[in-house]
């Protein structure tokens, strides 16, 4: 097979999976669509290094990764986290919860190693599935490390349906207030300071616009990822640290400083890119996958899904309660760990969308739901769930 002809058909994939999750508003995810149709090749006619062939080998995709884990640490507003405090210890608590029950409940139906790879996909995102599947992968674990790309592919049937649930619920209550005057539009408390923070770079104040090209941009981001390399291979001695966790604190210190600019990926047209390249390399994952072992994973996939679902209630609605939240809004908050942005965004605003027509109840929902979502998203999703998987992937 040509490299060309190996591109068209797996970047064609990937916009299959889009338009199906388009058309059907997320409620089908196109991580699904995707991974049955790489499985569906692997089974027939694709050659096992397809994605490899197509131009992403392991080496780029490595790379792509410590620039898209220092990119996310240039999203952490750390005054948003600040006002949002009580959504923040409510995310933590399901994913407590998760953890609680797995290695309880879970370490009793399977292994050790099942419970340690299951956790980080099912906590986060494309980032954590990839570094637990590696490092099952490295480990002989073959079809745990399927599992693990297979477990963050199926979680959002868990995810979207419960979290439109709960939001309809919140969103009825809320409503109902609105209407008898006990509820009133809610000021997002960190814009007007995430707003008020220059957005130059501080320590290339006098540096000409000119200057600041796509490709020092990317220079900037990879001394970052460099920098957390090195931290990380100075403290193996002492403690072993995923330079992907330091990519990630690395990234929020650079932007603290000055040194990057926010979403410098983004802003130096390589965001698509990197994204495509890295969930390209997710879908070579699975071309081990064969039908007998993907009935062998089946009955950890649901129960582990069931049982972190089951934890993130229970601990979610404790902490609810002792911080005043509506057990739906905090179970809502802590599903975001299911699936994180975009799909909270999407979800939330489909669920106000479907309650009302009237512009002001519209903006009033939001307020109230929104910004819990977007930042129950981030703190699991794209925090909480790298450095997960950077220290579970020492118990393998």
């Amino acid at each position: 097979m040509s490299q060309l002809l190996a591109l068209v058909i797996v970047v064609g994939i990937l916009f299959v999976g889009d338009v199906v999750a388009t058309r059907t508003k997320a409620w089908v995810p196109s991580m699904f669509i995707c991974a049955t149709l790489f499985l569906f090749g692997y089974w027939t006619f694709f050659p096992t290094n397809i994605v490899e062939i197509a131009g992403i080998p392991p080496a780029v995709a490595t790379m792509l990764m410590y620039l898209l884990i220092t990119n996310m640490g240039t999203l952490l507003s750390l005054q948003e986290l600040k006002s949002q405090w009580k959504t923040v210890l409510i995310a933590l608590s399901g994913i407590l919860g998760i953890i609680a029950i797995l290695f309880t409940i879970g370490a009793l139906l399977f292994d050790f190693e099942t419970v340690v790879v299951a956790i980080p996909p099912l906590v986060g995102g494309v980032v954590s599935a990839l570094i637990m599947s590696e490092a099952a992968a490295n480990a002989g674990l073959i079809s745990l490390s399927v599992f693990a790309i297979v477990i963050y592919v199926m979680q959002g049937f868990a995810g979207y349906p419960l979290t439109s649930v709960v939001l309809k619920k919140e969103g009825k209550n809320l409503l109902e207030k609105y209407r008898n005057g006990q509820l009133a539009l809610k000021e997002a408390e960190g814009e007007s300071a995430a707003a008020s923070e220059s957005s130059e770079l501080k320590l290339f104040r006098k540096l000409p616009e000119k200057y600041n090209t796509d490709f020092f941009k990317f220079f900037r981001l990879a001394i970052v990822a460099y920098l957390a390399f090195l931290a990380s291979e100075l403290l193996s001695p002492l403690v072993s640290v995923s330079p992907f966790v330091l990519c990630l604190l690395f990234g929020v210190i650079a932007t603290t400083v000055g040194f990057l600019e926010r979403q410098p990926l983004q802003k130096a047209n390589g965001f698509g890119f990197a994204i495509m390249g890295l969930m390209l390399f997710i879908f070579d994952g699975l071309n081990q996958a064969t039908p007998s072992m993907m009935m062998e994973i089946l009955y950890p996939l649901v129960a582990c899904i069931v049982l972190g679902v089951i934890g993130m209630y229970l601990f979610s609605f404790i902490m609810g309660k002792i911080l005043k939240v509506s057990k739906e809004m905090a179970f809502a908050v802590s599903l975001t760990a299911l699936y994180g942005f975009p799909a909270d965004y999407i979800i939330t605003n489909e669920v106000i969308k479907s309650l009302t027509d009237d512009e002001k109840e519209k903006a009033v929902l939001t307020s109230h739901m929104l910004p819990p979502m977007l930042v129950g998203g981030f703190v699991t999703v794209t925090i909480v769930s790298v450095i997960l998987a950077g220290i579970f992937v020492g118990f393998l």
